[in-house]
């Protein structure tokens, strides 16, 4: 007869095993989605107008002001340095398509860690095996008289 806590065990660790194969399933695609991520860069644009302070230029017209612009900005802080530069008219759509597939790689990235916490729950924290029962063990040494 088999115990009952050991055939709990056992659709435990057959679950178990499903549950982090699944898991892997799920690495595995992303490590891919990562794989064909392409150029990224961190950080975001915008646009930004400019006044040149010049006098008589368009821009410090004193009812009608038309500032410069606009120019593409880039802002992002690396390795806690926040950086700031202006970026060419002709080279914002390429930066904006790697801004976007940063933001992406940040999303897989967040989805892996979210997916390996839980396969670690699983294999750290998951049932464990039943206790073998105990059984009485005779007195093995002899009595002398």
């Amino acid at each position: 007869m088999v115990d009952k806590s050991a055939m709990l065990y056992i659709i435990a660790d057959m679950n178990t095993t499903q549950s982090v194969t699944a898991l892997e399933r799920k690495i595995e695609k992303i490590r891919q989605a990562l794989s064909a991520l392409g150029p990224i860069h961190p950080g975001s644009a915008s646009l930004q107008y400019q006044v040149c302070g010049r006098p008589g230029c368009r821009c410090a017209h004193p009812r009608r002001p038309q500032r410069h612009g606009p120019y593409h900005k880039l802002s992002y802080v690396h390795q806690g340095k926040p950086v700031c530069r202006f970026v060419r008219a002709d080279c914002a759509k390429e930066l904006l398509k790697r801004l976007a597939a940063f933001k992406r790689f940040r999303r897989l990235v967040d989805q892996w860690v979210e997916l390996s916490i839980q396969r670690g729950h699983i294999e750290f924290f998951g049932p464990r095996p039943p206790t073998p029962p105990t059984v009485p063990v005779a007195n093995t040494k002899e009595r002398r008289t």
